[in-house]
């Protein structure tokens, strides 16, 4: 699934999340597991900019492709979306990435956890099993800050009401702005987990949604007892700065030509877990050398690169590296 991309349709699907629907530009049937993504360019304001988005449709409906996408305060792409792309305007993506599935990891119980705009690979995986009537059985948890958070609320209750082995529960913060919660309330808790999930330790886990969100449930998990191969999780959010460690390798100064920082890194850490620690964020989403988000052009120096697949043919000899797989061999200056 490499190529252009047709925006067929837009559809609001909360005040502040859309989903932008594609066809392939020449006939193509998109074919891809539930729970993968592809690697979207977009021109914006005469640049290129690469960003990862999760698929939302279900490759049980495979004429179309989807994406659902929340705008982020100051998110140059998300706003960009929002803002200007329209149906008829045309994009490239690459893909399917991800190994996020439950065609990975087929299972007679699921449980489905998900906070913000972690719900986008949950709602492919759970449209696809109810596509297919497949007995196994889905219980499905979002949380959202309130109601009015919430998405595809009436699609996942349709599906709950009319799908024997579904269930659905939302957890929220506080009331929206027009209706009162009365369901689950506050943010999610292992006791809440229990009472919507009593048969927890039998179900196969798969969670996304944003870091802290994501580090409770590890936790919450821990507690109950699930084995970590149990437990699948994903997230496009960039890491955390980590605490600077002595290694005792050799540092070297990694210079950022159009921010003019520069930073250390010591051999063996990558080039994007360095600009982490010193604080400063760089475009990333897979962390594994897969979607290319922080690919960037090395203008000076030689690095040790380990890629996954996230660069195109030619980009090597255009001196195009990966920061999350790529560690320094000498003093670098990279475009960044």
């Amino acid at each position: 699934m490499t190529g252009p991309l047709v925006c067929k349709q837009v559809r609001d699907v909360t005040h502040d999340m859309r989903t932008f629907v594609f066809e392939a530009s020449e006939p193509a049937l998109f074919r891809h597991d539930p729970g993968q993504y592809l690697t979207f360019t977009f021109e914006i304001d005469g640049q290129e900019i690469d960003r990862c988005y999760t698929l939302s449709s279900p490759p049980s409906r495979p004429l179309l492709a989807s994406i659902t996408v929340k705008r982020v305060p100051g998110g140059r792409v998300s706003n960009w979306l929002h803002d200007h792309l329209t149906p008829g305007d045309v994009v490239r993506a690459r893909g399917p990435l991800g190994g996020f599935s439950t065609a990975r990891h087929p299972a007679p119980a699921y449980l489905f956890l998900s906070g913000g705009s972690g719900i986008t690979p949950l709602m492919s995986m759970t449209r696809t099993l109810y596509d297919l009537a497949s007995p196994a059985d889905v219980v499905f948890v979002h949380s959202a800050r309130t109601p009015d958070d919430i998405p595809f609320r009436q699609e996942l209750e349709l599906m709950a009401a009319t799908a024997p082995h579904i269930r659905v529960a939302h957890v929220c913060e506080d009331d929206g702005a027009v209706e009162r919660w009365d369901g689950h309330r506050g943010r999610l808790t292992l006791d809440v987990l229990r009472q919507i999930a009593p048969d927890l330790p039998r179900r196969e886990v798969f969670t996304c949604g944003p870091q802290g969100y994501m580090r409770a449930i590890r936790r919450m998990l821990a507690t109950a007892g699930l084995p970590e191969d149990r437990c699948h999780e994903e997230s496009f959010e960039a890491p955390a700065p980590a605490a600077v460690k002595a290694t005792g390798d050799t540092s070297f100064a990694v210079r950022l030509s159009r921010s003019g920082a520069t930073i250390a890194c010591d051999t063996g850490t990558p080039l994007l877990e360095a600009a982490a620690r010193a604080g400063i964020t760089l475009p990333s989403s897979c962390g594994q050398g897969l979607c290319g988000t922080c690919v960037t052009t090395l203008e000076k120096g030689t690095v040790d690169m380990r890629p996954g697949g996230g660069l195109r043919p030619g980009d090597v000899a255009r001196n195009k590296i990966l920061l999350c797989c790529s560690t320094p061999l000498e003093d670098l200056v990279i475009d960044a």
